[in-house]
């Protein structure tokens, strides 16, 4: 993966990416070229570390960058920054680079056994040239890094700079919506050198022990410095990156809470701050925020490490805490949208406006008129819908023309009428659509589009749900074909304006691949899933007026209460009716909801029967997505 982009001098290395004295090659110099030095680590294992120092008097304070990509990567902004009294330390991490040991695939990064970042930091306190004070920096897997080496609250971090990054790497990189990201993580891991990690995820295929040190949301108290944030609306990481902003603005320690910054542009992973993005190409001003990032994390440095500058901001906590670019109609220089804006806290306020499923693939705020309706389609494995564009890294990214499949009678779509006004979606986007199915499980794969007036349709968002997981990150339990079953598919966080004379567009299938893994429809675990039996499925989605299935937006402008709730006789939201099993996950219980061992959410057939006549709406199996800790719409 040897790209990368610059904004403001801060260099992203394009993704997925001591306890004792180190062994010195060559004793680092003022203003001289980077010296090797290899620092042991607690087991022994030595890590290769460039060390950069400026010209003058030391001690200085110190800029780390931690790579798995190789330490000749960020040394013109190791350079850079030397040159403004900062020492900086570029490591290559454990079995990457020059490094000993073997790759842990950030295992070793985090607050488990191993703890390469908080060793590092050790390190550098003990050296004569260090002052004490240390920043973290960088993108991608080098932002990864940042988020996971924070939670064993190292020595010395007063500031950092994750860009295009996650904290939990489980849910948002391995299998969000419990769907394998197949394209993205085996790429990566061969692109490694580290396939045989694959086996680990077979082995751990939900959420355990196994994964701790590379989950964060259970370490916020650690956390206590300012950060700033940078993501973009079609990154592979979109979501965590704004999850962990919420987390840390809001549940950190003292230093952190309330001091953090994030900026979200219209970019994919590889095209920060550039016009085209996928098939569109963005007025100039999509390029930067009004408080450009670079001058952002400058500033913090400023304030964190006391560098010096020509020119930052007045100072830290005058620049806003979001700002964010709002897409629009890239074709009318006069549409509404393509602009930033900044907002004290995300996500702005926003109504979350239902716009229902309805005969003839309609889609709109109304209730569905019909007692009783489905829509259907048969999904084979060998036969995947394909991915075209969306938040990848080794395939198309970024908005692209979706009519390409959505002829194909294994996927339906669902599109406004021509909007006479235009419509503002800003926050997070799901989908909850009811379903049968006639095997033990599939997948809900679902794309939001914004369709052009000639016609295109172009990708905004889109997200995945595995059915049988029923929600949890836990384990799998299978349907049964006299399931009826709310789905809850997150789409994740947009910001876009569909312009007059646009439509609103969903579409919904059980594949898009190879961003997921092909849901084979045997229940099994995943690996076992892949080797097991290739079953077609049928899927039937409720769409009448007391099953309603509905795609929601977050509307500014509309209250929370101005949205048409269709159904009134099933349970309403995070309600269970009077079976004890109509809810088996909320998303409102923290966590706590669970699968009922002995109905494990079935519902009899004769109940089943009576709900698709249009008589009884209530007792609906819920799948919805656990709300995890932190975790802010």
């Amino acid at each position: 993966m040897g790209n990368c982009f610059v904004h403001g001098g801060v260099l992203l290395a394009a993704l997925l990416g001591a306890m004792l004295p180190g062994l010195a090659l060559a004793q680092p110099e003022p203003g001289q070229e980077p010296v090797t030095v290899e620092v042991p680590m607690r087991d022994g294992t030595k890590l290769a570390t460039d060390v950069y120092l400026p010209s003058g008097t030391p001690p200085w304070p110190t800029l780390l960058i931690r790579t798995p990509y190789g330490r000749g990567l960020p040394a013109e902004v190791a350079r850079d920054y030397a040159s403004v009294d900062l020492a900086v330390v570029v490591q290559d991490m454990r079995g990457r680079g020059d490094s000993f040991g073997t790759d842990s695939v950030y295992h070793s990064d985090g607050d488990g056994t191993l703890q390469d970042g908080y060793d590092t930091f050790q390190w550098i306190r003990e050296q004569s040239w260090a002052y004490g004070t240390i920043a973290s920096f960088g993108g991608s897997a080098l932002g990864i890094v940042q988020y996971l080496q924070a939670a064993s609250d190292p020595p010395g971090l007063v500031a950092m700079h994750p860009a295009a990054a996650v904290a939990d790497l489980y849910d948002d990189i391995y299998f969000p919506g419990g769907v394998f990201r197949h394209q993205l993580v085996v790429q990566w891991l061969i692109d490694q050198g580290s396939s045989s990690y694959l086996e680990q995820i077979e082995a751990h295929p939900y959420v355990d022990a196994f994964w701790d040190p590379v989950q964060t949301s259970d370490r916020l108290d650690v956390v206590k410095v300012p950060a700033l944030h940078l993501g973009g609306w079609y990154d592979i990481f979109t979501q965590g990156t704004i999850d962990a902003f919420s987390r840390y603005q809001h549940q950190a320690g003292p230093g952190a809470r309330g001091r953090q910054k994030l900026v979200m542009g219209p970019w994919t992973h590889d095209r920060f701050h550039k016009q085209q993005q996928g098939q569109l190409r963005f007025p100039p001003q999509a390029k930067h925020a009004p408080y450009p990032a670079g001058d952002v994390l400058n500033t913090l440095l400023d304030e964190a490490l006391g560098t010096r500058w020509d020119t930052v901001a007045d100072n830290y906590d005058a620049i806003p805490p979001v700002q964010y670019y709002v897409m629009g109609d890239v074709d009318d220089p006069a549409a509404p949208g393509n602009q930033w804006r900044t907002v004290p806290d995300w996500p702005p306020q926003a109504g979350r406006v239902r716009l229902h499923l309805q005969a003839a693939n309609g889609l709109n705020e109304r209730c569905p008129p019909e007692a009783e309706a489905v829509s259907s389609y048969r999904y084979d494995p060998a036969h995947p819908v394909p991915t075209v564009g969306g938040a990848n890294l080794y395939v198309d990214a970024g908005p692209y023309d979706q009519r390409v499949i959505e002829d194909r009678n294994d996927l339906v779509v669902f599109s406004t009428e021509v909007l006479s006004e235009p419509v503002e979606v800003t926050g997070r986007v799901q989908a909850h659509l009811f379903v049968r199915i006639d095997r033990p499980d599939t997948d809900l794969m679902v794309r939001l589009s914004d369709v052009y007036p000639d016609g295109r349709s172009m990708l905004v968002a889109d997200g995945a749900r595995r059915l049988a997981t029923w929600g949890t990150n836990t384990g799998l339990a299978a349907l049964r074909p006299s399931d009826v079953v709310e789905a809850v598919v997150d789409l994740g966080s947009t910001s876009i304006v569909f312009n007059r004379g646009h439509r609103i567009r969903v579409s919904i299938s059980s594949s898009n691949f190879p961003r997921y893994e092909r849901n084979r429809n045997n229940g099994l675990d995943f690996g076992a899933m892949q080797r097991g039996p290739s079953l077609p499925v049928q899927v039937e989605l409720f769409r009448s007026s007391a099953v309603a299935s509905y795609l929601e937006l977050p509307q500014p402008g509309r209250a929370p209460s101005d949205f048409v709730r269709c159904g009134e006789g099933r349970p309403s939201d995070g309600e269970a009716g009077s079976d004890p099993a109509s809810v088996i996950m909320d998303a409102g219980d923290g966590g706590a909801g669970k699968r009922p061992a002995a109905a494990r959410g079935w519902l009899p057939p004769l109940l089943v029967a009576l709900l698709v006549c249009g008589v009884l709406a209530t007792g609906i199996v819920a799948i919805r997505k656990r709300q995890e800790p932190g975790r802010r719409d």
